[in-house]
């Protein structure tokens, strides 16, 4: 009795220690974005007294690699709230291999195949967003400042979310142990195999609503919470696919209505 109260302890340890170093790098991840559209905002106020200063200034290379660092850091503070059920199943799985003195392997080696495939998004994302920059359609807070390009990803968005696609790629996500049952992989290699290919899946289900950044602000807080928030509940809530439908029409008619007033 004594044996089996410790081990529900330790396994209690165990999952309180994925969770904080979830929680926590999740935090890290928001207090940089947080410094950097604090910097972002201090400087556009500053090149809008400065009525010589121009727009859009060519990127150096330490912009780019700024502009890099933040998609990649931003990714993190996004996904790993939504991808935390699935990184818990792998750690008790783990665990469960461990008690039985077999090999195992941290949550991190999942986790840090799955950043990798986010971490191949940001650097396409860099590169849209200086493709952006150079003609001139983004806000110093990296916000469209044109209505044609902003409808045009609002009703892409929409679409997408009502797509085969989307919802084949969304089930994988919703299901962590049909997932694993269908996709282990023993060893470290296995480990990161199988995060590259949640993140792929991941990925399949939230490219273009990643893109909706564009249109609220690359930068805004607010809008970086929302899209965070709705992928959670579109991955993790019971009627989370009824959402996402919901949503797709909402964006289709936002979409319009942006058209309509423009």
């Amino acid at each position: 009795m004594a044996a089996q109260t410790a081990l529900e302890t330790l396994l209690k340890r165990d999952r309180l220690v994925v969770l904080t170093g979830l929680a926590a790098t999740t935090a890290l991840s928001w207090a940089y974005l947080v410094k950097m559209a604090q910097d972002m905002r201090a400087m556009s106020l500053d090149m809008s007294m400065d009525l010589n200063a121009p727009c859009n200034l060519p990127w150096t290379r330490s912009d780019a690699l700024m502009m890099f660092l933040m998609w990649t850091v931003m990714m993190i503070g996004m996904m790993i709230p939504t991808a935390s059920p699935m990184v818990l199943v792998f750690a008790a799985h783990s665990r469960r291999q461990r008690e039985q003195q077999q090999p195992y392997v941290p949550a991190g080696v999942f986790l840090s195949g799955y950043l990798l495939v986010w971490t191949g998004f940001s650097l396409i994302a860099t590169v849209l967003q200086w493709a952006l920059h150079q003609a001139a359609l983004l806000s110093m807070m990296l916000e469209s400042t044109s209505p044609v390009l902003g409808a045009t990803i609002l009703i892409a968005a929409g679409v997408f979310q009502l797509t085969p696609l989307k919802h084949a790629c969304l089930r994988h996500c919703r299901s962590p142990l049909a997932f694993f049952m269908g996709r282990w992989r023993p060893g470290a290699v296995g480990a990161v195999r199988m995060g590259l290919e949640h993140g792929l899946y991941c990925l399949g289900c939230c490219w273009i609503l990643m893109a909706l950044l564009f249109v609220g602000g690359v930068m805004n807080l607010l809008w970086i919470a929302t899209i965070t928030v709705f992928v959670l509940i579109e991955k993790a809530a019971p009627g989370g696919t009824i959402v996402g439908r919901v949503c797709g029409v909402c964006l289709i008619l936002a979409g319009m209505a942006v058209i309509g007033f423009n």
